[in-house]
Order: C-alpha cells, then structure tokens, then sequence
C-alpha cells in the first residue's frame, strides 16, 4: 500500500492543484509500479515559509533576498517563471 507525501510551501496551492497532485501521483504509482490506485494514499502538507529552511535560511529569508520584489511591482505568477521555484514570489 503505497503512502506519499508531498509538502509545499503554503502559498496559495487550490483544491484543483492539490487533486492534480493526487491524481498525477496516484497514476504515477500505478504506471511505473503497478500500485492499486485504490490502495495509494497521497497527503499533502502545506508548511509556512518560516518553518521550511534551506541552506541556513528560511525560504522567507530566502526570497526576500533573491527576488526583492516591492509592492506593487509585478511578480512571477506561475513557477515556470522562475526558477529555482522556491525563490518565487507568488
């Protein structure tokens, strides 16, 4: 019985992402693996940037220093913007 357990920073993930996510990972399982899809558990745990740290730093931190974007100014809006992804103001 496949577990997985995906984590994200909590920064705005919708329902509809988050169904993608199970979805894709449950066929994941199923085509490379075999899995029962029936039998697959997906969680997925949304953590604040101040408690996910990277290379000493919170990704807070860590953002605030990369991309200093101001209010107001335009930001990436989706991922494939910005890369690496966790440096994304979004």
């Amino acid at each position: 019985m496949p577990y997985v357990n995906i984590k994200v920073t909590k920064e705005g993930v919708t329902a509809e992402q988050k169904a993608k996510l199970i979805q894709g990972v449950t066929k994941l399982l199923f085509d490379v693996l075999g899995k029962d899809p029936k039998m697959t558990s997906v969680v997925i745990d949304e953590v604040d940037t101040d408690n996910w740290g990277m290379a000493g730093e919170t990704i807070t931190a860590r953002r605030k220093k990369q991309n200093p974007a101001k209010e107001g100014e335009c930001a990436p809006q989706e991922p494939s913007e910005c890369f690496p992804a966790d440096l994304c103001i979004t």
